[in-house]
């Protein structure tokens, strides 16, 4: 139970550490050069890489509920003799 809190505690500080530093550059990132005006011409591509994350990501969901409804995820009993094979 002791490392669990350790392990939970010290993401908790990295999590916040890295929060900390990523508004920090944003802000310093801002007045620097053209400001947030210099930063349009990424949009696009953030909004292709979000679309292509989620895409991929709703594939891969989706292809996991096919093969868990159709059963290409159930266990292969051989214990069991096939029909005729009784000997």
């Amino acid at each position: 139970m002791r490392g669990t809190t350790i392990i939970l505690t010290l993401t908790g500080v990295f999590l916040l550490a890295f929060a900390t530093f990523t508004v920090w550059a944003t802000m310093a990132l801002g007045r620097m050069g053209s400001g947030w005006s210099g930063l349009i011409p990424i949009w696009p591509y953030v909004a292709g890489g979000v679309v292509a994350t989620a895409a991929l990501a709703g594939g891969l969901m989706w292809l996991a509920f096919y093969s868990a409804n159709h059963g290409y995820d159930d266990g292969v009993d051989n214990h069991d003799p096939e029909p005729g094979d009784e000997d």
